[in-house]
């Protein structure tokens, strides 16, 4: 099983899923480039079609496997699956929609957008300790538990040399990409896929929404597939693997064994 986190995650997020597990699984859980304990990248930003290299890259070790991957990660793991379906076993999506279709005109002010932030590089917010990072997560999610926030703070961030507490994320990977997001293109990934695909949401999820995506929308998507369970996860938010670990678990080891 090979666990794949999200954007401005680490894979310690998966934790409390592996932790509900009942049964004996080989697990492989991956910081990408630029997040957690893997080291950032020598560019100034950091572009999609990388991550589907280094996850190719891994699994000449490993294969044929079962991929999970949550958000940016199930997005990276459900274009592999078709890129290449020999690999993969089975695929788990989590909350991983893709994103927004987009149109040739909106390029100019994306590649404008794209140079302003490579003159202003972003930067991550410090925090006085990791007792306040938890604190702010805790804000975002109010499900988690204080030991939970507390655990993710701990692998989240890290101490800087001037006492503070920053992300253990590349503050490069929030500059935002000047290629469009090519929905056709990812949709013709998704077809070749030949695994079968559980497709996991969360009921209180807000990233529909915040991607403009409608319910049509997130159907076809979904259809892309040709083997696909759906199945959404009550009481949950998008970080879903933190909200309802022992569910997210029980629904992996159904699908999986």
């Amino acid at each position: 099983m090979l666990l794949l986190h999200g954007w401005m995650d680490v894979s310690a997020s998966f934790q409390f899923v592996v932790d509900a597990l009942r049964g004996e699984w080989d697990i492989y859980a991956p910081d990408w480039r630029g997040y957690g304990l893997t080291g950032r990248g020598k560019s100034d930003c950091y572009w999609f079609p990388d991550y589907i290299a280094d996850l190719d890259l891994l699994l000449e070790e490993i294969q044929a496997v079962n991929l999970v991957g949550h958000s940016l990660g199930g997005n990276v793991a459900s274009m592999y699956a078709g890129i290449r379906p020999q690999r993969v076993a089975k695929l788990v999506n989590l909350e991983g929609f893709g994103l927004a279709a987009t149109r040739p005109g909106q390029a100019p002010e994306r590649y404008a957008r794209w140079l302003d932030e490579l003159h202003e590089p972003p930067r991550l917010r410090p925090y006085r300790n990791f007792q306040e990072l938890a604190d702010r997560l805790r804000q975002g999610n109010k499900r988690l538990t204080p030991e939970r926030a507390e655990f993710l703070a701990r692998h989240w961030g890290r101490e800087t040399e001037q006492g503070e507490v920053v992300l253990r994320g590349d503050p490069a990977h929030k500059i935002v990409n000047p290629v469009l997001y090519r929905y056709e293109e990812v949709h013709a990934c998704w077809q070749k896929v030949e695994a079968p695909v559980l497709w996991v949401d969360a009921a209180e999820s807000e990233t529909l929404k915040r991607l403009g995506l409608s319910a049509a929308e997130h159907a076809d998507r979904r259809a892309a597939f040709r083997n696909l369970r759906y199945v959404t996860v009550p009481q949950a938010g998008h970080m879903l693997h933190h909200d309802q670990p022992e569910a997210v678990a029980r629904l992996l080891e159904e699908f999986l064994e």
